[in-house]
């Protein structure tokens, strides 16, 4: 394994972990606020409970998470050194306004924590929702800068040096929408239906549990909203990078030749050398719809670009293929439990849904994995897009593999750690029947 390949696979690893934690620090806030609001105006002690173990939960969830934002940041300068000396000044600005959401956060999350009973139950509920909104501001303020290695704003260069830059266009580069508002969704999507999917497998086991049961409302008022309106962030999404990454939406659809009317492929596996897609079902000018709401459209292919700069063709493809089929699942998912809460049924008397809910537990997080090999690997071989290649960022040191290896077991280890104290957390919860919860 050579310094270039040690040092992503380290930094892939790194973030692959990290994601995961930032996700649910967006999300769980919010759920523990809907749950302890839901206290406040029906006097069910059952919410108080959840919104008290969602925030140990939160709690948890947040120390793991610094931990390994922390390593990300030393990362960055360790292994990326020529790219921090080109970018710091300009992705400073975002960074900085992350940590100071992060401080935010943990301040009003102790509050939380310490709180209850010592200020007023206003007071306290305000404390969440501070920690909601702070987590979610965070996540936004990192997705910015990563929009701008995508799309990089508010620079002018000269023979290959920067001369000026302005952080405000920076933060406001083209991708910094789009990806916001496509990675926030997927945070509540994801870690909404997870926990649905877990409370559901319980009332599988235990139906007349209201602690399960008031759990899984909780949750889904999180998670289906937000996965219904993926596909519609997913198509803002689609749209920017038709027009801004061409190459990249190129490789994710496989599409080897520039066409007029180009259509979407489903599955299949790409071969670069051949320039075709083995076993796809291609269905007619759905990518133009799709790309450029015009069943006419030019899509640029990949032999529009030198074979040096394709993205790794297959990978994007695959991790592509990978986020739209469980997206998918999970917005139907949502859609059919949005009606049926519409229509005022009872999602617990229907043990497909809830069987349903937990086969999608774990998707909306592996979706996002995809998505963001997509995001990244789709850039390639550009860490900055036509600015600096990924290969001229990294500084060779001794000793990668040993500390990729090294990471990667301890990354393994904390997983371990933080399932085994949460499943205790679930394993512990109470058995309700709905008489007592009224009484």
């Amino acid at each position: 394994m050579d310094d270039l390949l040690a040092a992503r696979s380290q930094m892939a690893m790194s973030l692959a972990f990290h994601i995961i934690f930032a996700m649910i620090g967006i999300a769980m806030p919010a759920m523990m606020v809907i749950a302890e609001r839901r206290w406040m105006t029906s006097g069910e002690a059952i919410y108080l409970e959840l919104a008290k173990r969602w925030a140990k939960g939160t709690a948890i969830l947040f120390a793991v998470g610094a931990v390994s934002g922390t390593v990300l940041s030393f990362e960055l300068g360790l292994l990326w050194p020529r790219f921090m000396e080109f970018a710091g000044p300009i992705i400073g600005m975002p960074f900085s306004l992350e940590g100071f959401a992060f401080f935010t956060e943990a301040i009003f999350l102790g509050i939380y924590l310490y709180g209850w009973k010592r200020i007023t139950p206003r007071a306290h509920l305000l404390a969440g929702v501070m920690v909601a909104v702070s987590g979610t501001l965070s996540g936004i303020f990192v997705v910015i800068a990563n929009g701008w290695m995508n799309t990089p704003a508010g620079l002018v260069m000269t023979n290959g040096q920067v001369v000026s830059f302005d952080p405000i266009r920076a933060m406001a580069n083209p991708a910094a929408f789009s990806e916001s508002l496509h990675m926030t969704l997927a945070a509540y999507a994801a870690t909404g239906l997870a926990v649905a999917g877990v409370h559901a497998f319980l009332l599988l086991r235990q139906p007349d549990n209201a602690f399960h049961r008031r759990a899984l409302s909780v949750s889904l008022l999180l998670g289906v909203p937000a996965a219904v309106l993926m596909p519609l962030s997913g198509d803002i999404n689609a749209r920017f990078i038709a027009e801004y990454q061409p190459a990249k939406l190129a490789a994710a659809e496989s599409l080897f030749e520039t066409q007029r009317g180009a259509p979407l492929v489903i599955g299949g596996w790409p071969d670069p050398d051949e320039r075709t897609i083995a076993f796809g079902l291609e269905i007619p000018r759905l990518l133009s719809i799709l790309a450029y709401h015009d069943p006419d459209a030019e899509v640029i292919g990949l032999d529009r670009f030198p074979r040096e700069e394709w993205p790794p063709v297959a990978i994007v493809h695959l991790a592509f293929q990978t986020m739209i089929g469980l997206g998918s699942y999970l917005a139907l998912l949502g859609l059919v439990t949005c009606y049926l809460m519409i229509r005022k049924k009872d999602l617990i008397k229907r043990r497909w849904l809830l069987k349903a809910l937990v086969v999608g537990a774990p998707m909306g997080f592996i979706a996002t994995e995809a998505g963001w090999v997509v995001t990244e690997v789709g850039r390639q071989p550009w860490i900055i897009r036509d600015v600096m290649r990924t290969a001229d960022a990294v500084t060779p040191m001794p000793g990668l593999v040993a500390t990729f290896i090294a990471f990667t077991l301890l990354y393994i280890l904390l997983s371990i750690a933080v399932v085994w104290v949460l499943s205790r957390q679930i394993l512990r919860s109470p058995k309700i029947t709905e008489e007592a919860a009224h009484a």
